[in-house]
């Protein structure tokens, strides 16, 4: 792959580097840096609940900056995911960190992705050290409250009694880019205040204002954003084959529209992105029986839009072969995970909920007498003395 890289212009690597994105900020720079060297970069993710099927997106980009020959840095952000309203304790964060880099891996793999030129850093490794404390507390003494809040507000979990931490969570994230020495960071649109954020206030420590390159976010299933927390919206990297059959079957995927279609979406950014990395070239099969017009091979993401808005692909036949493709890339993922020592890490890191304990209700005797009552309790009394009294000749 490096020799490959090394033989493209600087204008076809800014191809591949900023095709499918959102949005660039700062791409004169990126033009420039690619004109003397190769681009250092780093995407992050906080260590929180199960990766879904929505984190191709990131991996088929990683895909893209690795043949461009950029030095790629995945940061476990174990210390921001604690940050985030506490969603888990710091030891469960630590299991959740090293699954995460399990599925990260296994997904790259699955898409055809070489991992040798990846480097993966866990955040507590440097943002526990006194230099990095003490820059945090800098930042601290120039940012804003308003500023710290408005920069997460897309990020950090919302809630009616916010947490001081919640604040802390942009400076830290956006003092990453110096302690990790790149020229970029990558992530999704909804992170672009906190980008905005880190160019604003980075200079006032005397550092560099990066790059920032966002990706689009993909739409659930429901039509809106894909999230770990609803299980209505998202497919399991672990799901069977036949949950992500009949999950794919139940997405919203109106007839001839396109916008907000999770389905569309998933094969514009994940599926024809990951055939051309694993086959050479992009590809995507609509299939369905010879009577309704038999398998129709798609080489770009254009036609297919194109003949579904005009009804040649029928909803029901785009979902069946998104089902088909996504259980292919799924595959060596679930595989993965079928070893005892991945099924103990899953277990450990995302222990199954403990059942409430059942509440036994005391039966209430209704329409009682007074005295009626107190026969009762006298007859109780009688009980309880005649038992001591067996107790007391009762020969050991």
């Amino acid at each position: 792959m490096t020799d490959a890289a090394e033989t493209l212009s600087p204008e076809a690597k800014l191809e591949l580097i900023t095709r499918n994105l959102q949005e660039v900020l700062g791409e004169e720079e990126l033009k420039t840096i690619l004109g003397e060297r190769d681009v250092k970069l780093y995407w992050g993710t906080a260590p929180t609940g199960k990766p879904h099927v929505g984190y191709f997106v990131p991996m088929v980009k990683i895909a893209d900056f690795l043949k461009a020959g950029c030095h790629v840095t995945i940061l476990m952000a174990d210390i921001h995911a604690f940050l985030d309203n506490e969603k888990a304790p710091f030891d469960l964060v630590t299991l959740r960190t090293k699954y995460y880099e399990q599925v990260i891996r296994s997904m790259l793999s699955s898409i055809g992705v070489p991992l040798e030129k990846l480097t993966f850093v866990v955040g507590s490794s440097y943002e526990l050290s006194p230099k990095f404390s003490m820059d945090n507390y800098l930042l601290a003494s120039k940012v804003t409250e308003h500023d710290a809040k408005k920069a997460g507000s897309e990020v950090v979990k919302q809630v009616s009694l916010p947490l001081l931490s919640g604040l802390l969570y942009p400076g830290m994230q956006a003092l990453d880019e110096e302690y990790l020495g790149v020229d970029a960071q990558f992530g999704g649109v909804d992170q672009r205040k906190i980008f905005t954020f880190a160019e604003k206030y980075l200079p006032k420590l005397g550092y560099k204002k990066r790059i920032h390159m966002m990706n689009p976010m993909l739409p659930g299933l429901q039509g809106d954003k894909m999230s770990s927390s609803d299980p209505n919206s998202k497919i399991d990297l672990l799901d069977t084959s036949k949950a992500v059959a009949t999950k794919v079957g139940k997405a919203f995927c109106p007839e001839k529209e396109v916008e907000g279609n999770g389905v569309l979406s998933f094969v514009k950014f994940v599926l024809f992105p990951a055939s051309s990395q694993r086959l050479g070239s992009p590809e995507f099969v609509i299939q369905r029986p010879e009577k309704f017009g038999g398998n129709t091979v798609y080489s770009d993401y254009e036609t297919l839009e194109r003949d579904f808005v005009e009804g040649k692909v029928h909803p029901g036949d785009l979902k069946g072969s998104v089902a088909t493709a996504l259980n292919q890339l799924l595959e060596p993922i679930r595989q993965h995970f079928e070893t005892p020592e991945m099924q103990q890490l899953i277990l450990e890191a995302y222990p199954p909920p403990v059942a409430a304990p059942k509440v036994v209700k005391q039966k209430k005797k209704h329409n009682k007498r007074p005295e009626d009552a107190s026969a009762d309790a006298a007859a109780a009394a009688t009980s309880e003395q005649s038992v001591e009294e067996k107790l007391a000749n009762t020969h050991i």
